[in-house]
């Protein structure tokens, strides 16, 4: 599946600092588990504030999701003085959200000099049963940063 050759080989290092710095990450209790070059798996454990009035895992919190793994793909494969910013997102809502934990897969599909085309998957795990809930598809803008 990897076809990616990241720009900085420093890219974990890299990664790993930029999510210590995203907070609003932090405040769901996501957690990125797997990083490879144009790849990045991560998994919540779904509490109630993570639901809507139905108990599903909230569009939001999904929505979220997507464009955390998503991005993070999409930041594996620039350069050490480089970011990269949602520029547009959609989501396909595909089932309820209904489970504790939901597992989050999000890859780049073209990665250009000034945008980076990355698609996500949302599951979640409904009692032994892994369900695909939403897809969600990003372009991402890459950035010089000093």
């Amino acid at each position: 599946m990897n076809q990616f050759i990241p720009k900085n080989p420093e890219y974990l290092q890299y990664i790993q600092s930029k999510m210590q710095e995203n907070h609003f990450m932090q405040h769901l209790g996501f957690k990125i588990n797997k990083i490879e070059p144009g790849y990045v798996e991560g998994i919540l454990n779904i509490e109630p504030h993570h639901k809507q009035h139905i108990g599903f895992l909230h569009g939001g919190v999904t929505a979220t999701l997507a464009d955390l793994v998503a991005g993070f793909a999409s930041f594996t494969l620039v350069g050490a003085k480089q970011s990269v910013v949602t520029v547009e997102m959609k989501v396909s809502y595909l089932n309820p959200g209904v489970g504790n934990t939901a597992f989050c897969k999000g890859y780049v599909i073209k990665a250009g000099q000034k945008l980076h085309f990355a698609e996500a998957e949302i599951f979640v795990n409904n009692n032994g049963v892994e369900v695909l809930v939403a897809k969600g598809y990003a372009t991402y803008a890459v950035l010089d940063i000093t």
